[in-house]
């Protein structure tokens, strides 16, 4: 079971709508890069299922995601965009998950200045709606964000919190990483949080297969443990590359045959048999009924 939790995917008007989601987003793509694009290539490359998250550049409005997913319901799942400074955002939430299937949400404390995205008073209400419905929150952020994470994690221990991009560990970058990268480690005291294993490539200041990056993702997957951990892409296609990441035939290829401290049982975990136990899947939904 392989499942690649974190792929984008979208489409160009006027089959949906493109357009920023954060004061700091200025990136808009010139092409598609649909949902039969993404079915094509995890196809392809014996993917058995993912989780499409909604793009930077595709508005808040998640139907596109939404329509995806029940198209597809063997295949994907989708968490969404909701706008972290919405008035009442807690009731566009509820409408996104219980009337379009959204499994949660994903968000960017690192595109604001001086607003706090996590802890703000005026979200409380909306996570505590997602907490109702066993949601799951992506956070895309770096090192200096993760004191957000710490305070919602146990202020509402029902989610799952997901970090994105390892928060972006950078070890060749500087030399006491290790003092820079603990705040996030010490998320993982938190039963609730997970660590999404990706974007390696973009880390690394070598070639292949980055081994300047192997120190800190064995450090953080034996601080979080194996069962804590999911592994995830980026783009759709011949768009992954466009997009300066691998291609998903790589993406696998670096996971089994280079994080040699990993059992094989340990590597379908990280690939997917974690994912598989946090989202809800249609057709075991499907096979229960029959």
């Amino acid at each position: 079971m392989i499942i690649d939790t974190h792929v984008h995917v979208w489409e160009m008007p006027p089959i949906a709508q493109i357009g920023p989601t954060a004061p700091s987003w200025k990136s808009m793509p010139r092409e598609h890069g649909n949902i039969e694009l993404l079915l094509s290539d995890i196809q392809a490359n014996k993917v058995d299922r993912a989780v499409i998250v909604q793009t930077s550049w595709s508005t808040w409005d998640n139907t596109y995601l939404s329509q995806a997913s029940h198209r597809y319901p063997d295949k994907f799942v989708a968490m969404g965009l909701i706008d972290p400074q919405l008035i009442d955002n807690s009731i566009t939430a509820v409408k996104w998950m219980d009337n379009y299937g959204i499994q949660g949400f994903r968000f960017h404390p690192m595109y604001y200045e001086n607003f706090e995205v996590l802890i703000c008073p005026g979200n409380r209400a909306m996570f505590k709606e997602i907490e109702k419905r066993n949601g799951k929150i992506q956070i895309h952020c770096r090192p200096e964000h993760a004191y957000q994470l710490n305070q919602v994690a146990k202020e509402y221990p029902g989610i799952i919190w997901i970090i994105d991009h390892m928060m972006y560990p950078s070890p060749s970058s500087y030399k006491n990483w290790t003092k820079i990268y603990a705040p996030v480690l010490n998320l993982s005291n938190h039963e609730n949080v997970y660590m999404k294993i990706s974007d390696i490539h973009n880390r690394s200041k070598v070639d292949w297969p980055f081994r300047d990056m192997h120190e800190v993702i064995k450090k953080t997957i034996d601080t979080f443990g194996i069962d804590k951990c999911i592994w995830g892409t980026g783009y759709p296609g011949h768009l992954r590359i466009k997009h300066g990441w691998l291609s998903l035939h790589d993406e696998i290829r670096l996971i089994r045959e280079n994080f040699s401290w990993l059992t094989s049982y340990e590597k379908r975990k990280l690939l997917g048999l974690n994912a598989l136990k946090l989202w809800k899947w249609k057709v075991e939904e499907n096979l229960l009924q029959k």
